[in-house]
C-alpha cells in the first residue's frame, strides 16, 4: 500500500495539471506542481501581461455578486486573426477589432463549465461611443473598453480577461499530435489552398485546425457556422488534453504551455496562484462538463450608417443576463443561432 500512495499522488498532481491546460485553452492559462516541472519560468517569460486591463472607474461597473454566487468567475476570452501576421503586442491591440469574443463561466461549485461566444458584429452600446459592432470597442479603447462594453451587456463583472492570437490554436492542435472531431457542413477553406473539409469525422493537424476556425466565407450564415467551428475546435481540444494519454508526462504539459503562451496575454490578476488554485478546482471537470452556445440574436440587419450586422435579441438575452447575475448560466437552454 505505501508504494501505491505516491503513484496515486502523481496521477492526482497530472489530472490536476490536464485541467488547468484545458482552461488555458478557454483562454484561462493555468498550470498546477509547477515548481516540480519547472513551468514557471516559461510561463512568466513567455506571456504578456495586460496593463489596465479593466475599466478605471470602479463606480460605473456591475457591483460584485455576494454570498456563494461571489465565488463564480467570468473570464473575458478576446481572440485576434491578425497579430501573427503583423507581430503586435497582444495587450495594446488598440486599432484591431477582435475577431472573437467568449465569456467562460465557472460557477461557485466549480461542477462545469459554460462558454458563450458573441457575435462580433452584435450591435449594441459601447461605452462613450454610442451604437456600434460588439468588437468595435477593441479598437477604439484596447481591452479596457473591451471589458466594460461586455460587463455593461452581462450586468456582471468580468474578474479576468485573456487575448490569444489564433496561431495559438495551431500549436495547441500540433502539441497533442493532431484533434480529431466530427465536421457538420462541408467546405472548401479560403485560407488553405485546395483543402476541402469534408462532412463528418476529420483529423486536423495545426495548419487544418487553424483554417477550420478561420473560415467563414463559405457558409451561408457565414459567422454563425465559424462560431460554431470554434466551439467544436476548443471542444476537440479539451476532449483530446483531458483523455487519459494525451499528459502522460512533465514535458507533455510543458509542450501544450510552451506551444499557446507566445500567443497569449493576461490580466496582472491571472498569477500563476491564481492558475493552479483553479486548476485544483476544477481537477474533476471532463470535456462532456464544458456547455458551449451563443448568445441570443435575432438575424442579421443593417445599421443606421448601412453596415451588416447581427441583432441581438434583448428578450431572450435577459434571461442570459440573469443566469450570469445569479450563478446558474448551466440551467439556461440555449437556442441554435443562425442569420433565420
Amino acid at each position: 500500500m505505501a508504494a501505491v500512495a505516491p503513484r496515486s499522488r502523481r496521477r492526482r498532481v497530472w489530472r490536476i495539471a490536464s485541467v488547468a491546460v484545458t482552461v488555458l485553452v478557454l483562454g484561462v492559462a493555468g498550470v498546477a506542481g509547477v515548481s516540480a516541472w519547472n513551468l514557471s519560468q516559461t510561463f512568466d517569460s513567455q506571456v504578456e501581461k495586460i496593463p489596465g486591463a479593466f475599466p478605471t472607474n470602479q463606480a460605473t461597473r456591475p457591483r460584485a455578486l455576494e454570498g456563494e454566487a461571489a465565488k463564480a468567475q467570468n473570464i473575458l476570452f478576446l481572440g485576434s486573426d491578425t497579430r501573427g501576421t503583423k507581430r503586435q503586442s497582444l495587450a495594446g491591440l488598440s486599432g484591431q477589432r477582435s475577431d472573437t469574443i467568449m465569456v467562460v463561466h465557472i460557477p461557485a461549485d466549480r461542477q462545469n463549465v459554460q462558454v458563450m461566444s458573441i457575435m462580433r458584429d452584435s450591435w449594441l452600446k459601447i461605452p462613450g461611443h454610442g451604437e456600434a459592432k460588439v468588437n468595435a470597442a477593441l479598437s477604439w479603447g484596447g481591452v479596457p473598453l473591451a471589458v466594460e462594453t461586455i460587463e455593461g451587456l452581462l450586468g456582471v463583472r468580468i474578474d479576468h480577461v485573456a487575448v490569444i492570437d489564433f496561431e495559438g490554436f495551431k500549436g495547441v492542435t500540433d502539441a497533442l499530435g493532431g484533434v480529431d472531431l466530427t465536421n457538420p457542413v462541408g467546405f472548401s477553406a479560403t485560407h488553405f489552398k485546395a483543402r476541402y473539409f469534408a462532412k463528418g469525422p476529420l483529423h486536423l493537424d495545426g495548419a487544418e485546425a487553424l483554417a477550420f476556425v478561420r473560415e467563414r466565407y463559405a457558409f451561408r450564415d457565414g459567422d454563425f457556422q465559424r462560431v460554431r467551428n470554434q466551439q467544436l475546435l476548443i471542444k476537440a481540444l479539451l476532449t483530446s488534453i483531458l483523455a487519459r494519454q494525451a499528459l502522460v508526462s512533465p514535458g507533455k504539459i510543458g509542450t501544450l504551455v510552451s506551444a499557446v503562451t507566445p500567443h497569449l496575454a493576461v490580466d496582472d490578476g491571472l498569477t500563476l496562484a491564481y492558475m493552479a488554485a483553479t486548476g485544483v478546482e476544477l481537477r474533476d471537470i471532463r470535456a462532456d462538463d464544458v456547455t458551449f452556445f451563443t448568445m441570443p440574436t435575432s438575424g442579421t440587419g443593417s445599421s443606421p450608417d448601412g453596415q451588416s450586422i447581427v441583432n441581438i435579441d434583448w428578450g431572450k438575452f435577459e434571461a442570459v443576463r440573469t443566469a450570469f447575475r445569479t450563478d446558474t448560466v448551466d440551467a439556461y437552454k440555449p437556442e441554435l443561432q443562425t442569420i433565420g
